[in-house]
């Protein structure tokens, strides 16, 4: 989508001599209108809830606000929080530990229930099994969608239990993390996953207040975080194992980026083998949107005011279509 979006910004430009951008310009141009168009969903799926409980929304194909959820949960993800070094800390999702920056926390989940925790001594070649010829899963209650979690170059992973061959053998679903399995001497944390609570979050004065009666403690039954930054930090303290706390959370798009490669004449030509290339990951529905916000930032830029009203009203006329 990215390549046509330039190639229609480019031509209303040219075709009014509104002037010129640069590909630098417009992948700048591009990462705001699509965080704009991405916050803008939240405004509209409240609106929409707002025209529910008033009983004026549409049904069936006109049931928008089930569209905007659909997109939105595009952008939902669920990982284990890298925990810090045995505290009751975990880094909450960023570029760093989950590869992309969170917009907003839906939930905290906690694992209250540790089956059997280990060190593998065998693999089955493959990385998608827990082999430990000291434990015994049968006894210790493990069953097939249970968690087995572990850390590999400091990013956590949780596994779901397919498979249980005998009492020191199991197979793991196979994801993006489960070669992680193949190797010796990994330690495991196998979870129940049947005994889940969300952590409530409470603020800094609250916290204080809550753990100064043992009666509003947060307990294993009851857990709470707090926000420190960029970690958050679980209570009771108990609550301190790699893989323990999971997150719930709606990610931001990622940045886009037109990359290209520069012809003799100096013209750019559209690479999409480059390996920083990013399209836009907004419906293709919104692309008109997208040529709109583009056109407002580039008008403003090269202070060409045509441009931008230009692009103002047909966004307004696009939006009245949608209303």
């Amino acid at each position: 989508m990215i390549n046509s979006v330039r190639q229609t910004v480019m031509s209303v430009l040219n075709k009014n001599n509104y002037g010129y951008i640069s590909p630098s310009d417009f992948n700048l141009f591009a990462k705001q209108a699509q965080l704009d168009l991405f916050e803008n969903y939240f405004y509209s799926y409240n609106y929409q809830i707002n025209k529910e409980n008033a009983r004026a929304s549409g049904t069936g194909y006109a049931d928008i606000t089930k569209g905007l959820e659909e997109v939105i949960d595009t952008f939902s993800r669920q990982v284990p929080l890298l925990n810090n070094g045995g505290y009751n800390e975990y880094f909450l999702p960023s570029l760093t530990t989950t590869n992309d920056d969170y917009y907003l926390i839906n939930k905290n989940l906690v694992y209250n229930k540790i089956l059997i925790q280990g060190t593998t001594t065998a693999t089955n070649g493959g990385g998608v099994g827990v082999f430990d010829s000291t434990a015994d899963f049968i006894a210790a209650g493990v069953q097939v969608g249970d968690i087995a979690s572990t850390v590999t170059g400091g990013v956590t992973y949780n596994t779901q239990i397919t498979q249980i061959l005998s009492a020191t053998q199991l197979i793991v679903r196979v994801t993006s993390g489960a070669s992680v399995w193949n190797s010796i001497g990994k330690s495991y944390i196998i979870y129940s996953a049947r005994d889940v609570k969300e952590a409530e979050k409470v603020t800094h004065t609250k916290i204080t207040m809550l753990n100064n009666s043992i009666l509003t403690a947060p307990n294993l039954t009851y857990p709470a975080y707090i926000q420190n930054g960029l970690q958050g930090e679980l209570f009771p303290d108990t609550i301190n194992n790699v893989g323990q706390v999971v997150c719930q959370y709606i990610r931001f798009p990622y940045v886009p980026k037109w990359t290209f490669v520069t012809l003799t004449n100096g013209e750019p030509a559209f690479d999409q083998s480059a390996s920083d290339y990013q399209d836009f990951e907004l419906p293709n529905d919104d692309e008109v949107n997208l040529i709109n916000k583009i056109l407002q930032y580039a008008g403003m830029s090269i202070r060409e005011i045509e441009a931008v009203q230009f692009a103002a009203s047909e966004e307004q006329a696009n939006n009245q279509e949608e209303k």
